[in-house]
């Protein structure tokens, strides 16, 4: 499409054609579902921005996303630094924008309805319960694996050193994050695998494919920490071990 009839397509028209424009559009603080009948251009001039300006972010949203980046042959504190980076996304502006998406659902559909009810009572408690996973890893595990790639580096008092050991386990850490490794089987269940009737409404549209895509991120995010995060975490504990008990041998 044309940037000219970009401008003058209804914001309900733009979302269906590509729900990521919704997105997009929040990113600009306009809900589409406010605006749904106003062409781009009106929107725009209504909330004093540059229409050519959201018209590129429409054509390439990319870095609005996560990169993909070859984690793997990263050293461990990037790793961890993508990792939270990822956490910050995640917190500050996808599940705000979900969260919006689900307070503001008005399914007026007999086959929503009870989706309706059910994921305005769910989602805020799945939002409360993912958030304190993700500070409870920072604060832990994130801060146990930092101290460790200290330890290598930098000379350490072997007392402090055994603590820090006899209190953390990365396996430990490891057996408690697959706990967590399928928090979406609730929301899952309530859209029944997201599943869409043909005559959805353009909101449970959005909303639907916003859930599917988070679900596919925390999919990645899960094996970036189960795949590379704790191996590497594993052999950095175990390098650490070698050193203290070397240190402990000499004296």
């Amino acid at each position: 499409m044309s940037k000219t009839a970009l401008k003058d397509t209804r914001i309900s028209v733009l979302v269906d054609q590509n729900y990521v424009h919704a997105y997009v559009l929040y990113y600009f603080g306009i809900r589409f579902f406010d605006y749904s009948e106003l062409t781009l251009a009106q929107v725009c001039k209504k909330c004093g921005l540059k229409v050519e300006q959201v018209i590129r972010e429409m054509e390439d949203p990319t870095h609005l996303r996560e990169a993909d980046l070859p984690l793997m042959s990263y050293p461990i504190d990037l790793i961890i630094e993508y990792l939270k980076h990822s956490h910050f996304l995640f917190i500050k502006h996808k599940l705000p924008y979900i969260a919006r998406l689900v307070e503001s659902f008005k399914a007026n559909h007999d086959d929503y309805r009870a989706v309706e009810r059910d994921l305005k009572i769910v989602f805020p408690l799945f939002v409360e319960d993912f958030i304190q996973h993700i500070y409870e890893e920072e604060d832990t595990l994130f801060v146990f694996i930092n101290s460790l790639e200290r330890a290598t580096k930098e000379k350490f008092i072997p007392t402090k050193l055994y603590f820090l050991l006899e209190r953390n386990s990365v396996q430990k850490f490891a057996m408690e994050h697959e706990v967590h490794d399928d928090e979406m089987q609730g929301i899952r269940n309530i859209t029944k695998d997201y599943s869409l009737h043909s005559n959805a409404p353009l909101h449970v549209k959005v909303l639907y494919n916003e859930l599917k895509d988070f679900e596919k991120s925390l999919i990645t995010h899960a094996r970036i920490e189960n795949e590379i995060l704790f191996p590497k975490a594993m052999a950095l504990e175990n390098k650490v071990k070698q050193l203290f008990f070397e240190k402990i041998k000499f004296n």
